[in-house]
């Protein structure tokens, strides 16, 4: 089968997708189909690689910028035929290219949404969702031939907006880390961050943004966390900068207890950590979350993530915000045996459970059942 995945972005800065979608396309080839990995990219050329029957090809960004708009991916698509279109993302416009390859093309149109449409993400900036899906991708949501979501949550929030297409649930794979990408993360990470070969040390890596509820998380460690611990802030700056949230630490005094760094281009900070905390108003999967097991990290996530399992598995919390304060007691307040046993068995677990093979074969039997279906 010939596919096409197609992200707006592959730039780190743009989250989970920008990872999690390379990773889908490999794992698709290696299982025999011939598949493009389609993205736009700052800059005046277009980038080309192949590795097997995958080949990655990323276009000329055309303004404006932030809509992802590209000439160049919508000339390749009109100009190359494939059996599947799966686009990931929501309000850019190239799912609008997608959406117009497939009409003119006869191809199946997949549409992962990667989140926005949780009740959270649909009701933020709401207006803005509203013009997209009448000027950025008209029609885009009716025309597909299918959904894709990352968890049984996700797919509710499919059908709660309306959309009756055949949905897959296929969640992300995640993979465990090498010796070197643990050597290398310990050594960038204890270099930038001396304090944390000394201390227990609580990681939050994830998008500076509000809906990851990062100011919440910080004014919560600052009432209850114990002197000892130290919160290690890191990732991609958005709606927060390093320096406004540094800024925000340092208004209350907390300099010692909270360290921000810009994550971009680092190693993640899961190898110095003692537990994982993300407390998200909402996550369709949360990649970090099995990242962080990958490598032996237990976790602490809110119940609006689709993590339930954590509990019963001994391999973290999953709780409502009304509880994570209490959740985060217990956790800081356990043992380094404890939250070792914990992540142990949170690495185990989320190894079995998620793999890149188990999220690319459903979605390829999908594709298929969906070209053997008449419009």
């Amino acid at each position: 089968m010939r596919i096409a995945q197609i992200v707006p972005s592959l730039e780190e800065k743009h989250g989970g997708p920008s990872k999690s979608v390379q990773r889908l396309a490999a794992t698709l080839s290696r299982l025999g189909h011939e598949v493009d990995l389609l993205a736009t990219r700052p800059g005046n050329e277009t980038a080309a690689a192949e590795d097997g029957r995958l080949r990655v090809l990323q276009f000329r960004r055309d303004r404006p910028e932030f809509l992802c708009a590209s000439s160049d991916l919508q000339d390749h698509l009109r100009q190359h035929a494939y059996d599947c279109l799966h686009h990931h993302a929501l309000w850019l416009r190239t799912l609008h290219y997608a959406c117009r390859a497939a009409r003119a093309t006869g191809a199946r149109l997949v549409i992962s949404p990667r989140g926005m449409l949780s009740d959270w993400s649909w009701r933020h900036r709401r207006w803005k969702k509203w013009l997209a899906s009448r000027l950025v991708h008209p029609g885009a949501f009716t025309q597909a031939h299918g959904w894709h979501a990352t968890s049984a949550a996700e797919a509710d929030d499919i059908r709660r907006r309306g959309f009756s297409q055949p949905v897959c649930v296929a969640p992300n794979g995640v993979e465990a880390p090498s010796a070197e990408e643990l050597t290398r993360a310990h050594e960038v990470w204890t270099q930038l961050c001396p304090a944390v070969a000394a201390r227990p040390v609580a990681v939050f890596y994830s998008r500076f943004h509000r809906k990851k509820r990062l100011l919440e998380l910080i004014d919560l460690w600052i009432d209850i966390a114990p002197r000892e611990w130290l919160l290690l802030v890191a990732g991609i700056p958005q709606e927060y900068t390093v320096e406004s949230l540094t800024a925000y630490v340092q208004r209350h005094a907390a300099q010692e207890r909270i360290a921000v760094f810009d994550g971009s281009d680092r190693p993640p900070p899961y190898g110095v950590a003692s537990l994982f905390l993300l407390p998200s108003h909402s996550e369709n999967f949360g990649m970090v979350v099995a990242e962080a097991m990958a490598w032996g990290v237990p976790v602490l996530v809110t119940d609006s993530t689709p993590w339930a399992e954590l509990s019963e598995q001994n391999a973290g919390w999953c709780v409502p915000w009304e509880n994570y304060g209490p959740a985060l007691r217990q956790a800081i307040a356990e043992s380094t045996d404890r939250l070792e046993q914990r992540g142990a068995r949170a690495r185990d677990w989320v190894l079995a459970r998620y793999s890149w093979e188990q999220a690319a074969r459903p979605l390829a039997e999908f594709y298929d059942r969906l070209a053997n279906t008449a419009s």
